[in-house]
């Protein structure tokens, strides 16, 4: 059966009623050289049958992690999701539920935002989290807007570790307010510490590494707080991995004063990019806190003692100031961050632990064993977590293509970033070690 918007007699309806006569005349302001002097090249209609296959077949031109092994990464990673989920999620308070405009009205909701932020707090040793931002890159730049309104200094030192996507998304976001962006350069696979303490001086209102960083090395986060500590106004800002906030010593104990990141990692699927989830925390400072921006959870009592959850610190959101807002996120990712919820009370400390032994240790196996190879080098072999930084010999392009002849997605090339040449390859739970022993097998081939 055909659907139809509106009948010709109401389209006429509507057309009256806003003086022209024909449909033509509303793009009338669209100049002639730019419009299409043809039809559209498009088919008669379809029956639903015939629909869903077709869009079945457009589907499987996709490349599916049931049927490729992964070794993904760069901020997207193929980790296991219990099933738990997906059962809970598709019930229909959770599935229906974006963000609750009429909040204290949504007490489920709420208190599964509170759930959230109290378990990214302890996961990163911070005092306080938002209910969550749209992705990694705008929690980042949004951790370094607050930075700057806090020290009210606008020169910020941007590691050249960092996840070039995210950098991108901060120097997008700190273009209108004239923030001074320094990247720092590299040392090896880290952040060049002697060209960060050169630079580092009263101008500067935030140092900003990630943790692991975007090739999978581990920051010496305990020289850069006490550069940091030399510089009252200077705070620190880690970009980290939660999954890896397993088993490294949190950012809270390196002084970090703001942590923002990825929260894909913690139950989500890889979704072929999105939606994702960004987090932020922050220690427990007035000044800090006042300025965290996005929705903040909070649990209260009622006249009668009853436990309730309101949303709270409200001043700096867009509904009450408006031009004056702390930034322009009057939202969360609702879904997403109650997926990473549910996962987090699912695996627990012990298996959370778990997931970021195995990666480390699966990693590990593999970098040694294509270090071995006499066409490859793993820049990082002594220093990386489960993702690491391949150069090689040969073409990356060729070797990609062989691997993916064999379903397998073998990391991501470096050259597109235009920065660095080489392969980044990246190790969870889930790789098998005859899946390891595979890709070693052929690129060893090569």
């Amino acid at each position: 059966m055909d659907y139809v918007s509106n009948t010709n007699k109401e389209r006429d309806l509507m057309l009256k009623e806003i003086g022209v006569e024909a449909v033509e005349e509303i793009f009338s302001s669209i100049p002639e050289e730019v419009r299409l002097e043809r039809d559209l090249d498009i088919s008669g209609g379809m029956s639903e049958l015939e629909l869903k296959n077709h869009i079945n077949e457009i589907a499987e031109k996709n490349y599916s992690l049931d049927e490729y092994t992964s070794f993904l990464g760069a901020g997207a990673y193929d980790h296991y999701i219990p099933s738990i989920i997906d059962h809970l999620i598709s019930r229909q308070e959770y599935y229906t539920a974006y963000t609750p405009y009429q909040a204290e009205l949504s007490q489920g909701t709420l208190q599964v935002i509170y759930e959230y932020q109290s378990m990214i707090a302890e996961l990163t040793g911070m005092d306080i989290a938002n209910a969550s931002l749209l992705d990694g890159g705008s929690a980042t730049a949004e951790a370094i807007l607050m930075a700057t309104r806090i020290s009210r200094k606008n020169k910020v030192l941007l590691s050249s570790a960092i996840h070039p996507a995210y950098r991108e998304v901060s120097k997008t976001y700190g273009s209108p307010k004239d923030l001074e962006f320094v990247e720092i350069g590299l040392e090896d696979s880290t952040t060049d510490l002697d060209e960060l303490e050169n630079q580092l001086d009263d101008e500067v209102a935030a140092i900003v590494v990630q943790y692991p960083n975007f090739y999978g090395s581990i920051e010496d986060l305990e020289r850069i707080q006490e550069m940091k500590d030399k510089y009252k106004k200077v705070l620190l800002i880690v970009v980290a991995n939660p999954i890896t906030l397993g088993t490294l010593t949190p950012p809270s104990e390196f002084g970090a004063d703001i942590v923002a990141g990825e929260g894909q990692s913690l139950g989500n699927t890889i979704n072929y990019g999105g939606p994702y989830l960004g987090y932020l925390a922050c220690k427990e400072d007035r000044k800090i806190i006042r300025q965290l921006p996005g929705r903040i959870a909070g649990a209260t009592e009622d006249a009668e003692g009853n436990r309730g959850y309101v949303l709270t610190l409200q001043t700096r959101e867009q509904h009450i100031r408006r031009a004056k807002a702390t930034s322009n996120i009057c939202t969360n990712e609702a879904l997403n961050s109650t997926i990473s919820t549910i996962y987090m009370a699912t695996m627990g400390k012990q298996g959370l632990k778990e997931v970021a032994n195995q990666s480390f240790k699966k990693a590990h196996y593999l970098a040694d064993k294509i270090n071995e190879l006499e066409n490859f080098e793993v820049v990082n072999i002594d220093n990386f977590f489960h993702e690491f930084w391949v150069k090689s010999k040969k073409p990356i392009k060729k070797l990609l293509a062989k691997l993916k002849d064999h379903k397998i997605l073998g990391g991501v090339n470096l050259s597109r970033f235009g920065e660095e040449k080489g392969l980044l390859l990246s190790v969870t739970e889930k790789r098998t070690k005859a899946e390891l022993d595979k890709l070693v097998k052929l690129m060893e081939e090569m």
